[in-house]
């Protein structure tokens, strides 16, 4: 009985300081839908940034974008060369490689991230064009 009140009362403490943890921690990167995705970018001051590879990007891309591919070993120092005061708009093919990108993003100390949900497949999907190099 005595170790049944116990392990209950972990268990409480456990959820109550991840709880905690979770409300104090910010998160700086916001996950959007294409349609909230294609409104944010409207806004010429927003950086759309292409994490795909080169290869991708110049099959199509949203207009606007530059390129930095997430898994060349450069994106850490490319990343770097841009201006953490500034808001990007973030995509890749699906959301994983962007969901990726932001992460890191967010852990070099930029604040303003958004993330295309489901990426390029949902953009076209829900009739949004792309531009080409």
């Amino acid at each position: 009985m005595k170790s049944k009140k116990i392990i209950s009362a972990l268990a409480i403490a456990a959820v109550a300081v991840f709880g905690l943890s979770a409300c104090g921690s910010s998160t700086s990167v916001t996950n959007l839908t294409s349609n909230d995705f294609a409104t944010k970018i409207a806004d010429q001051n927003v950086v759309v940034l292409d994490v795909r590879t080169p290869a991708e990007f110049s099959a199509g891309h949203i207009d606007r974008a530059i390129n930095i591919d997430v898994d060349a070993s450069t994106f850490t120092s490319e990343i770097a060369k841009l201006d953490k005061s500034k808001t990007y708009a973030v995509y890749c093919h699906s959301g994983r490689r962007s969901g990726i990108a932001t992460a890191q993003m967010a852990k070099s100390g930029f604040s303003h991230i958004f993330n295309l949900t489901n990426g390029m497949s949902d953009w076209l999907a829900t009739g949004h064009q792309i531009g080409m190099n």
